[in-house]
């Protein structure tokens, strides 16, 4: 088969810039399992996603969407799913997890003392 070019799905897409984004967007979906809308030919997927916006079959504005909402927020977790955190019996191991959980606490006031612009050496110095 013919080889595809730029100019071939430029009556498709709005740039070059987008040529990239829709195609990368449209090899997930075939990757993912999506039906393609031209024949593979034992191409690679990346191939088959261009052929598909340069023969006009495929629904441009669909994958578009499908790329804009890919790169939006992930909904955030439900404060009422359960803690994948698994408290041991072993009190060698509580020991150590109450060590660390410690020095996490140390460390993050540490940082957050260096956010304040007082130091005690400069009353010092006066």
């Amino acid at each position: 088969m013919a080889r595809t070019t730029i100019s071939d799905t430029l009556p498709y897409v709005d740039s070059r810039y987008e040529l990239g984004m829709l195609a990368s967007q449209r090899v997930r979906d075939l990757n993912g399992g999506a039906e393609p809308v031209v024949a593979t030919d034992n191409d690679k997927m990346t191939v088959v996603a261009l052929r598909e916006i340069a023969s006009g079959k495929l629904d441009v504005a669909n994958v578009r969407h499908e790329f804009v909402q890919s790169y939006k927020d992930a909904p955030l977790e439900d404060a009422s799913e359960q803690s994948l955190e698994v408290e041991s019996t072993d009190p060698e191991l509580r020991e150590i997890d109450a060590e660390l959980e410690n020095t996490l606490l140390d460390d993050s006031e540490v940082i957050a003392g260096e956010d304040d612009d007082s130091t005690p050496d400069a009353a010092d110095e006066e």
